[in-house]
């Protein structure tokens, strides 16, 4: 018991992380009807906590070298328990976005890395990679729990009691932290680059707010752009801009280095082929699943008119499938070795991601999409149970606070724009679909096609077709289009929430293609003895 003990801990850590944004995705209904607000909006909050943790977990993975992992890892929940108790108080957006997407993404920022750095210094061997095995299924644990505990208290309570519950639950690892043996301190304390936090937080923050305003502004085309620079939306320049300020961090970083001052995050440890692998298929992975577990909840609730309860129990087979291949992780890459584990679950989530739209109908009820839904867990059990203890093995110890921050850099930059990216494919592919419905109907005359798809275009967004059908009823009694005609509108719109589904679907089957790029450099056996330094790369098979 006293050897597991801090892997309990540590895992109690973990399970509050994962939890959070399951919890958020099944309650997107009530959070619109709470906060008398948009689907859009509460797609940005979301993606607002992943990318505050995205933009400052390299800062994160820093001052724990600074301050010493534990007492990181303490400091961080403690703010992600004040931000907790300021979500469950929220009583508009704005103390939402403070309470969860701000402070609980800033606690997050600096629990995360010290966690696996954590992990790494309490367990060697055969027992790390136990340790990190248990560490994925922990996760698995929480994505297969974030919906069921999310929905039932959104149905039954108020999905504000989850967040009383995580105050309580960060308090107890507070207490417990103390059964954690600290990371070995680095002989030279570091120093924090202030200038590299800033860049580096910017420019991942730009490029991320592109994608989640891409389907408002337009991606080229521009629709409700607030400028329109030469006639193009603003979205590309946005992007553009985004990139340029990560290059101005590149230059910085080395600027900071030829004058013997310490960087931010120290670039060369990305030529560790099989850490960088890692990074990628982390980023590929969160970029997957958290697109796919933000758009199947917003069909759900939105189209079908599920609750939070009803959701979660609907998304179950791809938690407990997720779970149980996740916790298999230690079993598995003694076996197989990690590269062909992963390599298996990026195949696996093409064919869960074309069966699902093989099997896919209005009302999403029949047991093969269930069963897709059941594979799409295997997948992700797959790659999650092997690639956090192929980073941390791939560097030496004084390398891992920073191994941790690019590893959750990696995970949450993959979240914000799987939710900003797919949320986007499918808001305009609905338009898309919804225009092309309207304009292939006889009941309209070629006239009020033209100006029905000017209006939709223009202002389109994923509601309801109930309420889609009431501002049609308020047409039609107006006098400004008829009966018949308003019956085919809402009809087209019904079809056109059905194929934007598709379109996030079939762009998530494309991703986990181009991710198997990704698995090239990793490691063919399971790593246990991490590289004797930098740029010492474990073997590649």
């Amino acid at each position: 018991m006293r050897k597991w003990s801090p892997l309990i801990v540590l895992s109690l850590a973990q399970f509050l992380m994962v939890l959070d944004q399951a919890v958020m995705n099944v309650a997107i209904s009530q959070l619109v009807a709470d906060f008398d607000t948009s689907v859009t909006t509460i797609q940005g909050v979301i993606t607002l906590y992943a990318l505050v943790m995205a933009a400052l977990m390299i800062t994160g993975g820093k001052i724990g070298d600074i301050v010493g992992r534990r007492r990181a890892f303490v400091i961080g929940l403690t703010i992600y328990a004040t931000g907790s108790a300021l979500t469950a108080a929220s009583w508009n957006v704005g103390a939402l976005v403070l309470g969860w997407s701000v402070l609980e993404g800033i606690g997050a920022a600096l629990v995360l890395p010290a966690l696996v750095a954590l992990v790494s210094a309490n367990y060697d061997g055969r027992d790390r990679v136990t340790a990190f095995g248990v560490i994925g299924g922990v996760a698995g644990v929480g994505i297969a729990a974030g919906p069921i505990v999310g929905g039932f208290f959104t149905t039954n309570l108020s999905w504000r009691w989850v967040f009383v519950g995580e105050v309580v639950l960060t308090v107890l690892v507070i207490l417990t932290a103390r059964l954690i043996g600290d990371a070995k301190a680095s002989e030279r304390r570091p120093s924090l680059d202030i200038g590299g936090s800033m860049l580096s937080a910017t420019g991942l923050g730009l490029v991320v707010i592109a994608m989640l305003q891409a389907s408002s502004w337009g991606w080229v085309a521009p629709k409700n752009s607030p400028i329109e620079p030469f006639g193009y939306a603003l979205t590309p320049f946005v992007v553009l801009a985004g990139f340029g300020v990560l290059w101005s961090f590149r230059l910085w970083q080395d600027h900071r280095i030829a004058t013997g001052r310490d960087p931010l995050v120290r670039l060369e440890l990305l030529s560790v082929a099989p850490l960088r692998a890692g990074l990628g298929c982390f980023f590929s992975q969160n970029l997957i699943l958290l697109g796919i577990f933000f758009t199947l909840p917003l069909y759900f609730q939105i189209v079908l008119g599920f609750d939070a309860l009803e959701t979660g129990i609907k998304m179950l087979p791809i938690s407990i499938a997720m779970f149980l291949t996740s916790s298999s992780g230690p079993v598995l890459a003694a076996r197989f070795g990690p590269k062909r584990v992963v390599q298996t679950g990026f195949v696996v989530l093409v064919i869960a991601a074309f069966w699902m739209l093989q099997s896919i109908e209005p009302s999403l009820e029949g047991a093969s999409f269930a069963a897709a839904l059941a594979v799409l867990g295997v997948s992700m059990g797959l790659v999650a149970s092997q690639l956090g203890n192929v980073i941390q093995s791939s560097v030496g110890p004084d390398d891992r606070g920073e191994a941790g921050g690019l590893q959750y850099t990696a995970q949450q930059l993959g979240s914000a724009m799987g939710t900003a990216l797919i949320g986007a494919i499918v808001a305009s592919a609905l338009v898309a679909a919804w225009v092309q419905n309207i304009e292939a109907d006889p009941t309209f005359s070629s006239t009020l096609s033209n100006a029905v798809a000017i209006e939709v275009r223009a202002g389109a967004s994923f509601v309801a077709a109930d309420d889609v059908a009431a501002v049609v009823d308020d047409a039609v009694a107006a006098g400004g289009i008829d009966a018949t005609a308003g019956a085919a509108v809402v009809e087209a719109y019904r079809s056109a929430q059905l194929d934007a589904l598709k379109a996030g679907l079939l762009l998530a089957g494309f991703l986990a293609v181009v991710s198997l790029a990704f698995t090239r450099r990793l490691p063919g056996r399971a790593p246990s003895v991490p590289a004797a330094q930098l740029g010492d790369p474990l073997r590649v098979e």
